[in-house]
């Protein structure tokens, strides 16, 4: 069965390779916005909304006269930006009908001062195992080795972006679905996974996962970095240098993150049958502004997206547990719940009881009690439909967990969702 992968990985490119690439950079940023400024204009007139292929035509019979300097670069570079401008605003109408909060808003122009940018290919891609041939550009030589797919794959796109003066390269590929065995723990098929500021992840299991911090180690030295980048002479060549300093030192900091996130999601995924975790509602965490910097430098929403996807790779069930669900204040020994627990209390003892709890452990095991009952209930909803009895089966919502079922990208995720979906978070998760 075809399931649909990206596969990123760095390029290095000559110095006339590097021009080039800053060209189609470029070329796609000047197509978004002159589209951008196209549709903005036919709205203000009362016209129709021109589509991605309407604005193509008409930029095309602009190139000679107007626009000679584009034809350098590969014609896919603006066609792609403006699909992409397409899709922003298709998201945009669609986020305002359904009133969401949070979401992007209208889209905006690009500028050169907020990155170079990047730009995607179609057409004649051939990757090879240490070089990727792309339209208009030719081969181009990889930092890594045998890491693209060069055989039995059809190549869909290559995405071509820059970051902190690197060169990356994203190609989507069909290929054909690999059945993942691995071995699972029977010992703890199922477990709960809370989610804090102390510790990363905390398992039912006992297993913890140390917060790497990637940000507030760095914190010194890029408050440093950007008091010298701001007492440098704008459009000078050292405000440059200093610029790419401060990029790169971001760029470091994503990676100790992404690391550190992709090892945990796929240790946990490929050893367990069933992770149970919270719906967080990191934007109202995000209110609390002594919490605040903290929760954005642990990537929660990214770990949960690695947890989706990975999951249908290697088998393993994603249940989310109910928002009102209060995994911290209750007792996993006696079910007592303590609402006197505030955020500061990492050890608490049961009043009823007596026992006395780890904060954090304590959350993932009663997260762990509450995805057991939620897929006993599941199992049982389907077996009374298969025996043709009136129940509309489980009120999570199930989802395919065969990888083959969904398009799957290794940089987006999966849009098949998690197999049970409740949305909320419990604030006593710290």
């Amino acid at each position: 069965m075809k399931i649909i992968r990206g596969f990123k990985t760095e390029l290095d490119p000559n110095d006339r390779q590097r021009t080039v690439l800053l060209q189609h950079a470029g070329t796609a940023r000047f197509a978004f916005n002159w589209g951008l400024e196209r549709k903005i204009e036919a709205r203000k007139n009362g016209e129709k909304n021109p589509s991605a292929m309407e604005l193509h035509r008409e930029l095309n019979a602009l190139k000679q006269s107007e626009f000679p300097w584009m034809y350098e670069s590969s014609k896919c570079a603006p066609q792609e930006a403006l699909r992409d401008l397409d899709r922003a605003f298709v998201n945009f109408f669609r986020n305002c009908k359904a009133k969401k909060k949070g979401k992007k808003g209208f889209p905006r122009f690009k500028s050169r001062r907020n990155g170079i940018g990047s730009f995607r290919l179609t057409g004649s891609i051939h990757a090879s195992e240490t070089h990727v041939s792309l339209p208009r550009i030719g081969a181009v030589r990889l930092k890594e080795h045998n890491y693209l797919p060069t055989s039995d794959v059809k190549v869909l796109s290559a995405s071509i972006s820059e970051r902190a003066g690197r060169w990356f390269v994203s190609l989507q590929v069909e290929i054909e679905s690999q059945d993942h065995h691995h071995e699972k723990d029977e010992e703890h098929p199922i477990i709960g996974l809370d989610l804090g500021i102390k510790t990363l992840a905390v398992c039912s299991d006992g297993t913890e996962f140390e917060n790497p911090k990637a940000l507030g180690r760095n914190l010194r030295k890029l408050r440093r970095l950007n008091r010298s980048l701001h007492r440098k002479v704008k459009g000078s060549s050292n405000r440059r240098k200093a610029a790419k300093r401060v990029a790169r030192l971001h760029w470091r900091i994503s990676n100790i993150r992404s690391d550190v996130l992709h090892k945990i999601t796929t240790e946990l995924t490929r050893a367990k049958s069933a992770i149970v975790i919270e719906d967080l509602n990191v934007r109202g965490m995000m209110a609390n502004r002594h919490l605040s910097r903290a929760i954005s430098d642990l990537g929660l929403h990214e770990l949960r997206r690695q947890l989706e996807y990975k999951g249908l790779w290697n088998g393993c069930q994603i249940v989310t547990a109910d928002r009102f669900f209060a995994s911290s204040k209750t007792c996993s020994d006696c079910g007592a719940v303590n609402q006197a627990l505030t955020l500061s209390d990492r050890e608490w003892a049961c009043v009823a009881c007596g026992c006395v709890h780890d904060r954090d452990l304590n959350a993932a095991v009663n997260l762990e009690h509450w995805g057991v009952d939620a897929l006993l209930a599941a199992s049982s909803a389907e077996s009374q439909n298969a025996r043709g009895g009136e129940g509309s089966g489980s009120s999570f919502g199930c989802c395919e967990t065969n990888p083959g079922e969904a398009g799957i990208r290794h940089e987006v995720g999966t849009e098949g969702g998690p197999l049970f979906f409740a949305p909320g978070i419990d604030f006593g998760m710290f």
